[in-house]
């Protein structure tokens, strides 16, 4: 970009702020211009607290643009800054938004993250050559070893500005913690003084506010505003089962106006939610973690282009993402946190007059809560673990990468990652091409600050259970989350003015919707791969699973986290439930599954074996049998369990580890499966191992084929 003179800073920063909005009768709202001013003039550290659709954005676009023309005031050795600008943004949906955004402030951006890493070099070329105006990047990117040797290490040396995007992911009290953002935190703190920095975010009550603050040093400006949104008309209807919540919404989705999202706590909800409400006529797409990035991004602008009536998202579509028309939020099942539900409802109304927001809860709301609170939380045996194993780097300077790791391990995958993550912040790890090495210094558990964190998470879920059942102003009550004081009474939500929504359910579409989610029958695909690392620790056990060891398709009744019958069978196998035999009803489900899956399979199953020595001895032996009498098949007995296989929730080497040589097929019934196709009954499976090391025994003990099945599926 261009020095241009242009008479003084803030008329210079009103021509870029109308360039930016394309409309020249833009104005700045009270604190914007402060915050361009304290970063061009002041060359400060700033802390913008400001709700949904104030225009944060425009404060670090507005400031970019006039540090790159060369008017911030110069250093104290005459020198100015007019390097690029360093955004980091936590998602690739902010980023987009944020791309364009530059674009219409004239500004020229790029953005490095895992979906465009062919790009990498020529985007590094326009870095170095000076072409670029500002480079967005994710936290995890700060610990990229080549991005910080090829990239940041040369832009630090030339930068204008930093800005923190959603700040309140630094902060360990924040809603969405991250670890990757307390690496920013080291960054800062090695900046020269006269750096600016930026950090923003529209969750922040007064803790997570101070600790942003700190960790941005520097006697840092904080700048906060109210953080009530007059726009939003807010209600909660009573707590009902799936089946209830799904036939209403049938009934009413259209009554909202334009489009809009409807949040899930899963993924399972979220898919089967979208697959009903197309089923009954709504153009819906299920929007999750694991949804493709382009596909992402073609529903992304679907929902812009109000093409789609609604989203059906998990939190995976939250920060950042911006359709200032967006309709209405309904949320499916209640988020844990009252500040975590604000960010998501403030996607709504941001240019509107009005915009309607739902929260139908879930009776299973608080186990999930539950689950995912105690995920993200580091443990500390399993934190020694992963040191211990990184100990032999030290002295033969060789990583280890995360496959290498894990059968020396117990952390599943995604924990194992997460963890890696928090001990390199902490010191005690690095990240280096080719995997990871342990530093060699000192690490400690900080037990009271897991404990300090747990006890605010419960305190969040507290509240969000109080929201639902306050009688007072709702979008005060959210405000006060915040620590946001000045709120009044809204005169909107249901609490002030009355339900505003038709409550009524057509019995059909309830009716409708208990079918449609009591579908069950869901396939179990084989595993075709061993897990890597084996031999490493004495398994030998690689690569393919050879035909002859390997199971067939298998079936699961449902998904302990399916809307419908996997509530059922959770509640049934639940471990504070007694063994028992099944039930009618899930003896029934059986049954049809086992119908259903008849007209599929390439061969009829003959013989029955159930998978012995689990916590559900007498609930197996019930399926299998009561399976074998009524599909008239011979019942040939358990695989026997010989040793203890240790728990099911680990990584997968680690698991096939426990699991190798655990089972073994007596002479009595390997002569009961010679030849014969089995049907192999569990009551569970989360990763499938046990069940692929089962049919290994099975098939070289004579079996001609084995067809797994089981009640739930724990994901």
């Amino acid at each position: 970009m261009d020095t241009m003179e242009t008479g003084s800073l803030k008329e210079t920063a009103q021509g870029a702020l109308e360039q930016l909005t394309g409309s020249s009768d833009a104005r700045f709202r009270p604190g914007q211009y402060e915050a361009i001013e304290a970063l061009v003039h002041g060359h400060k550290r700033v802390l913008v607290v400001q709700r949904t659709g104030w225009g944060k954005s425009a404060v670090y676009f507005v400031a970019a643009s006039l540090i790159r023309m060369g008017l911030s005031t110069p250093a104290a050795d005459g020198s100015r800054r007019t390097g690029p600008t360093l955004i980091i943004s936590p998602l690739l949906s902010l980023m987009r938004d944020q791309v364009q955004a530059a674009e219409r402030a004239g500004v020229t951006a790029v953005t490095i993250n895992s979906s465009n890493a062919q790009d990498f070099d020529s985007i590094r070329q326009q870095i170095a050559d000076d072409w670029v105006d500002v480079v967005l990047i994710s936290p995890e990117r700060l610990s990229n070893p080549r991005f910080k040797q090829e990239v940041l290490d040369d832009l630090v040396s030339r930068i204008g500005l930093i800005v923190v995007d959603e700040a309140h992911c630094i902060s360990d009290w924040g809603h969405d913690f991250r670890p990757d953002y307390r690496r920013i935190s080291s960054l800062l703190s090695a900046l020269p003084d006269d750096l600016p920095v930026l950090a923003t975010t529209a969750t922040a009550n007064t803790r997570v506010t101070d600790d942003v603050a700190a960790q941005l040093g520097r006697d840092t400006l904080v700048l906060r505003g109210p953080l009530s949104r007059q726009s939003l008309r807010l209600g909660v209807e009573k707590t009902m089962p799936a089946d209830k919540r799904l036939g209403w919404l049938a009934a009413h989705l259209n009554d909202f106006t334009g489009s809009g999202i409807i949040y899930c706590l899963t993924v399972s909800a979220a898919t089967d939610t979208a697959r009903y409400l197309s089923s009954c006529g709504y153009n819906t797409r299920a929007y999750t973690g694991g949804t493709d990035p382009d596909d992402r991004r073609q529903m992304e602008q679907a929902l812009k282009n109000n093409e789609v009536k609604a989203l059906v998202a998990t939190s995976a579509l939250g920060m950042g993402f911006d359709k200032p028309d967006l309709g209405f939020v309904v949320h499916l099942g209640a988020p844990s946190s009252a500040v975590a539900y604000y960010q998501q409802v403030g996607r709504a109304g941001r240019a509107t007059d009005t915009a309607d927001v739902l929260l139908l809860p879930g009776r299973e709301d608080e186990r999930i809560w539950h689950y995912f609170a105690t995920a993200s939380m580091p443990d500390e045996d399993d934190a020694q673990a992963i040191l211990t194993a990184l100990k032999a780097t030290e002295a033969t300077g060789s990583p280890l990468s995360v496959p290498a790791l894990e059968p020396l391990v117990t952390v599943k995958r995604s924990r194992l990652q997460l963890m890696l993550k928090t001990l390199q912040v902490d010191g005690a790890v690095e990240k280096v091409r080719g995997g990871w090495i342990s530093t060699g210094r000192p690490w400690s558990y900080d037990a009271e600050r897991y404990a300090t964190v747990a006890q605010a998470r419960k305190d969040e879920a507290d509240a969000m259970l109080a929201y639902q059942d306050t009688n007072g102003c709702r979008m005060k009550f959210l405000a006060r989350q915040l620590d946001d004081d000045t709120a009044g009474d809204c005169g909107r939500c249901d609490n002030c003015a009355g339900r505003w929504w038709d409550e009524t359910i057509p019995d059909d579409q309830t009716a409708r919707a208990a079918t449609a989610i009591g579908g069950v029958g869901l396939p179990i695909e084989p595993r075709k791969m061993w897990p890597s690392g084996l031999q490493s620790i004495g398994i030998d056990l690689a690569g393919k699973i050879p035909d002859s060891d390997r199971a067939a398709e298998g079936r699961a009744v449902a998904r302990f986290t399916d809307l419908g019958a996997g509530q059922t069978i959770r509640d049934f196998l639940d471990p504070a439930q007694p063994d028992q035999p099944v039930p009618t009803a899930i003896a029934n489900l059986c049954i049809k599954v086992m119908a259903d899956w008849s007209a599929t399979w390439p061969q009829r199953p003959e013989t029955v074996v159930t998978i012995g020595g689990t916590a559900r001895p007498i609930t197996v032996d019930s399926v299998g049998r009561g399976l074998a009498a009524v599909g008239k098949l011979s019942f040939a007995g358990e695989l026997e369990r010989i040793r203890d296989t240790g728990p099911e929730e680990v990584n997968s080497a680690y698991r096939v580890k426990n699991l190798s040589g655990a089972f073994r097929a007596d002479d009595s019934l390997a002569a009961a499966i010679r030849g014969r196709v089995v049907l192999l009954v569990a009551a569970t499976t989360a990763s499938g191992w046990e069940l692929t090391v089962a049919a290994q025994v099975l098939r070289r003990a004579g079996a001609a084929a084995v067809m797994p099945l089981c009640l739930g599926v724990k994901r």
